[in-house]
């Protein structure tokens, strides 16, 4: 393959080495030698520590050490109290303490309590077992209401903070002046986030530099942590991460483990590496979602929305994580009033502290779950006022000349066409054949329901990217980025995109990430940023390098620079009949010994945000004799702009709305009273499979962006923010008519079947 045409759909080059096994994960990369560790968690929701005794197992055969709070310093506060939100009184929200490991009390079931270091992991737990561990218990708060039993001291109520945005009393007076009303209780239950590759590292100390590695989201996110925590200079700090079988959020911020592992390479002497199991992951990994919003809706007499009011109580765990207050807050809020022309609205956030893992970020961070509030709000409300719901929404969607939009949250909507996209969603999806479908269902005693989301994301993170290109001898290139993939297709698409701009051989580029010493500085992944920022990088290197070969050229040619122009794919002399491809002119700087011409590296800033937007109609067939649900058909017709690879695009939907379907269908997270998570394992705690899902029926019908060069839009989370209401919604469609109005996630066949048969149980 000697080029890709511009905006093909190819099939990811990384592939090839990742399925046949030939893929360097953290625990691959485990340095020979290296200490085992093993860590001691709690086993109680909420207790006083009354007493701990390592002394055995720090005598355990093989066992180099066992560190516990008091051998370390200081807590997590700095790395976890960043984004902490002002409250409406104008006071900061909550910042409790939080140890590294626990010291005096413990607060989650997981807390890490003692690390054990051992020459092999089995020697480790051994040692683990000797610890002795007394605890006694404490009441368990566990509800999302303020008060309980204070899980921290000075936090009233267990209240993180009181958080509020919009305009409140105008949106009071659009309530009051209401032709229609309607109210809605939605839950967005939690969700344990599970990747293919649990979370690990490992690091070394050669007595002078600490290297770690980690199964992460960006080098420099834990770069500068590492350092400030360890006293050492940020030059002193290598990290790099390997390939990362998925993140999705959970990977991006800091965990204790990864300081405490540092440390002991530094203390110990000796490489010390670290993996979690699966269902130690997912006790104490940072979990996903979990709030319940009131939602209510004020209507004209034209059933135009007036105003928008929405309260929600959001679960933070047992702590502030990195973007715990953040999420259910700001970023909820950008996106507040998805594509509708609301007038006036009001957010009101309280953050709750409960004895439950910490929640943050995961896949869409706080977007989805605005979506799915509104998404779920409008539909009621057309199937209480008696109208369709696509109507609804046509009469109150934002049309295509009142862009650039200002919304009453102060976001800026650059382009949209959204009556476009649900036309054309109609279209493919065969919505007229949606009636005959139903009724076929019903002869066979089924109910059939469709339900439709139009989302619409604000695309987040860091809006500067780096990029270099370096020139190897023989021929090969590489081009070092400030992204870090976690299985998205980046080796793919970045070559692909600089194949695109240069028509360098896209089989000798080769993708370089996830190293700090190579990569200065990057904004890493997060928050559907990586193609657009770094392609805008990476357009900005081609310039530069451009630029800076037009220049080698003019005056080895002897000619005006203004002479040679670099279009279809070569430089070429305006004057005289030279053409040269890149590849030629950069061999002919390197005999020339222009060595200063084989590096070029640019940094480039969004000048604002994308919004990638679309429809979601999804087809359910419920079974009334098993509650069972089966997602029957599934469209989306998207506006992500200008794409880069379409397949690589299409794949990104696809595992969005499988992450979406699995929360809102089976993804059941259960604490019994004592604060014991009872779903800790795959035997308990379910995920989509194949056979679960639909084929993913993707249309494409972009509206370029106007702020990126490249017209594009993130699409990375807009599967998932979509797939929740369009389902929740199929389901109350095929449920209504038996009376049933309210359907809260996650819809499982006992659920719906007790909502199906509760006069028979009655």
């Amino acid at each position: 393959m000697q080029k890709f045409g511009k905006s093909q759909p190819v099939t990811r080059r990384e592939d090839q080495r990742l399925l046949t096994g030939r893929g360097t994960y953290i625990e691959d990369s485990f340095p020979a030698g290296a200490l085992r560790a093993f860590v001691l968690r709690s086993p109680v929701a909420h207790g006083v520590i009354t007493h701990l005794d390592v002394a055995e197992a720090r005598r355990a055969p093989g066992v180099a050490g066992v560190l516990t709070q008091g051998d370390l310093e200081g807590g997590m506060d700095a790395f976890m109290d960043s984004l902490v939100v002002d409250q409406l009184d104008g006071t900061p929200g909550a910042r409790p303490a939080r140890p590294m490991l626990a010291k005096d009390r413990v607060r989650f079931v997981g807390e890490a309590v003692a690390v054990v270091f051992a020459d092999s992991l089995s020697q480790a737990r051994d040692a683990a077992e000797r610890i002795v561990l007394d605890i006694e218990d404490l009441a368990v708060k566990l509800d999302l209401a303020p008060g309980g039993v204070a899980l921290h001291e000075g936090v009233t109520d267990n209240t993180a903070f009181d958080w509020g945005i919009g305009d409140r009393d105008a949106t009071d007076a659009a309530f009051a002046a209401a032709d229609h009303v309607v109210s809605l209780e939605v839950p967005d239950s939690r969700v344990i986030i599970n990747t293919m590759e649990p979370r690990g590292c490992h690091a070394t100390w050669d007595g002078a530099r600490l290297h770690f590695a980690y199964s992460g989201q960006a080098v420099w996110w834990m770069k500068g942590p590492l350092a400030a925590k360890l006293g050492l200079a940020e030059d002193d700090v290598h990290v790099t991460i390997p390939d990362v079988g998925g993140a999705f959020g959970m990977k991006a911020m800091p965990y204790p483990e990864y300081f405490i592992v540092a440390h002991a390479a530094r203390q110990f002497g000796r490489p010390v590496a670290w993996a979690a199991e699966r269902s130690e992951s997912m006790m104490s990994d940072h979990a996903g979602r979990d709030l319940t919003c009131h939602a209510e809706l004020a209507f004209d007499a034209d059933l135009k929305i007036t105003g928008y009011r929405v309260h929600s109580r959001c679960n933070l765990g047992a702590y502030n994580s990195f973007n715990g207050q953040n999420i259910q807050t700001n970023l909820f809020s950008r996106v507040l009033t998805g594509v509708y022309n609301i007038p006036a609205a009001w957010l009101q956030v309280q953050g709750i502290y409960t004895n439950t893992t910490q929640v943050d970020a995961y896949r869409g961070a706080g977007r989805p779950e605005a979506i799915y509030v509104i998404e779920r709000a409008i539909d009621t409300a057309a199937r209480q006022l008696g109208v369709d719901p696509l109507d609804l929404r046509r009469r109150n969607f934002i049309a295509r000349d009142q862009f650039p939009y200002q919304t009453v949250m102060d976001e800026n909507y650059d382009v949209g066409d959204f009556h476009h996209v649900l036309d054309r969603l109609v279209t493919v999806a065969d919505l007229e054949g949606f009636a005959a479908r139903k009724a076929q269902d019903a002869e066979q005693g089924r109910l059939r329901g469709a339900g439709l989301c139009y989302y619409i994301e604000s695309i987040l993170g860091n809006p500067e990217e780096t990029a270099e290109i370096e020139f190897l001898k023989g021929g090969a290139v590489n081009i070092y980025v400030g992204t870090q993939s976690n299985g998205q297709g980046h080796e793919t698409v970045f070559a692909q995109f600089l194949a695109d701009q240069t028509g360098l051989p896209v089989e000798d580029i080769h993708v370089i990430q996830g190293d700090s010493d190579l990569i200065p500085e990057g904004g890493g992944t997060g928050g559907s940023r990586s193609v657009t920022t770094q392609g805008t990088a990476t357009l900005a290197t081609v310039d530069q390098m451009v630029s800076a070969f037009t220049h080698f050229l003019a005056e080895t040619w002897d000619i005006p620079k203004e002479d040679i122009r670099f279009e279809d794919e070569a430089f070429r002399s305006v004057s005289t009949n030279h053409v040269l491809r890149l590849s030629e002119v950069a061999e002919l700087a390197r005999e020339a010994g222009r060595e200063d011409l084989m590096r070029h590296r640019a940094k480039a800033k969004l000048p604002g945000r994308s919004f990638p937007n679309g429809a979601h109609l999804a087809e359910i067939v419920i079974d009334p004799e098993t509650g069972q649900t089966q997602l029957d058909r599934y469209t989306v017709v998207d506006d992500f702009g200008n794409l880069i690879n379409p397949l690589l695009a299409e794949g990104q939907v696809h595992g969005g709305v499988a992450q979406g379907v699995g929360q809102l269908l089976m993804e059941a997270v259960h604490y019994d009273a004592s604060g014991q998570l009872l779903t800790a394992s795959f035997m308990d705690y379910a995920i989509p499979r194949a056979n679960d899902l639909p084929m993913v029926a993707f249309h494409s019908e972009p509206l370029p962006s106007t702020q990126n060069p490249m017209g594009m839009k993130g699409c990375g989370e807009a599967g998932t923010v979509g797939a929740m209401a369009a389902v929740a919604n199929a389901v109350q469609d095929a449920l209504w008519p038996c009376g049933s109005r309210q359907v809260d996630m996650p819809l499982t066949p006992l659920k719906l079947w007790e909502m199906l048969h509760e006069e028979d149980r009655a």
